[in-house]
């Protein structure tokens, strides 16, 4: 339910767990548009609409970061909104459709709630890979929305090459690979 109180006091109960397990980041809150009732994820997403998406997102990172343990990982930065073939889709979209729709939730995440964490997607947006696109990466999520967390990827997600993604504003490439 869209409930941001009891999301928040569930997030508190999630904190409170990854300190007793030395948990530092949660690989959650999914927070992708329900745009396809197909998207394998949809079950770890909140909504088709990104505002809930992001209050949501933003009320459950409130609570885990408030008990001090550990912090979120929001994903899947951005677009993720298929399961079957995601490493190889790309999402051709207009600027207007990617900030309205697909970026903000993440938005409102990252200036309402600080998360300490940002793990790119696997698609490509407009032929570059979410997690080797500078401009998401960087001119977005860090210069204009003031993030100054840990963006990494996913798992083997995404990434022509180490460098080009971490000059993109990557700081973890999961689960590394070969220097090219």
């Amino acid at each position: 339910s869209f409930d941001p109180a009891l999301l928040e006091e569930m997030g508190r109960t999630v904190g409170t767990e990854m300190g007793e397990y030395r948990v530092d980041l949660w690989l959650a809150p999914g927070m992708n548009i329900h745009r396809n009732p197909l998207c394998g994820r949809n079950f770890e997403y909140f909504s088709e609409d990104p505002v809930i998406s992001g209050r949501c997102a933003a009320a459950i990172t409130r609570g885990v970061q408030k008990q001090g343990n550990g912090g979120v990982t929001i994903k899947h930065f951005a677009g993720n909104d298929q399961e079957y073939m995601r490493g190889c889709s790309n999402d051709i979209v207009t600027e207007r459709a990617l900030r309205e729709i697909y970026l903000r939730g993440f938005e409102i995440a990252v200036r309402t709630a600080a998360p300490r964490s940002v793990m790119t997607s696997y698609n490509d947006i407009n032929g570059v890979p979410s997690a080797d696109n500078y401009d998401l990466c960087t001119a977005i999520l860090r210069d204009e929305w003031g993030f100054d967390g840990l963006v990494m990827t996913d798992w083997g997600g995404g990434v022509s090459s180490p460098a080009i993604s971490m000059y993109a504003g990557n700081d973890m490439i999961q689960p590394g690979g070969p220097l090219v």
